[in-house]
């Protein structure tokens, strides 16, 4: 019994430990990853959108200009996280660069201390871009901050 009472006491203090830091972190976070595919835009864009469409966030298009550009925000319904993603392709010299900007934020502390440190702000747009780049049957090499 004094174990588990020792197990509670801990589980909760770890808690209290990651809210604090969580606290601690700004609420808002810009991140953004590129990945360079050869292919031009138009064969690009439907690999993104499918993969975008896959998201179970709901979003909002923002804007949307055809193959080069789109910018969506998270609907006002959600609470814990929101803000804007810029998808720019931009045609290069062998294919194409694909680059997604996320300006977000973050409302709870402990989920702004996973979102930092557990899953990284780059999660979802890598799972993005990995998925558009195999269905164009690229390497996913992604880089970005």
């Amino acid at each position: 019994m004094k174990w588990l009472l020792f197990g509670i006491l801990g589980l909760v203090a770890l808690v209290a430990i990651v809210a604090a830091i969580g606290a601690t972190l700004p609420r808002d976070h810009q991140a953004s990853r590129t990945l360079r595919v050869k292919r031009p835009p138009a064969d690009v864009w439907p690999a993104i959108a499918a993969a975008m469409a896959a998201s179970d966030v709901p979003v909002d298009v923002l804007e949307s200009t055809p193959p080069f550009r789109q910018v969506t925000r998270v609907t006002a319904s959600e609470k814990n996280f929101g803000g804007t993603w810029t998808i720019v392709i931009a045609p290069e010299p062998t294919g194409s660069a694909v680059t997604i900007t996320e300006d977000g934020w973050v409302a709870n502390p402990i989920f702004r201390f996973v979102s930092r440190y557990l899953l990284g702000h780059h999660a979802t747009m890598d799972g993005i871009l990995k998925t558009a780049a195999r269905a164009l049957d690229e390497e996913p090499t992604l880089s970005g901050e």
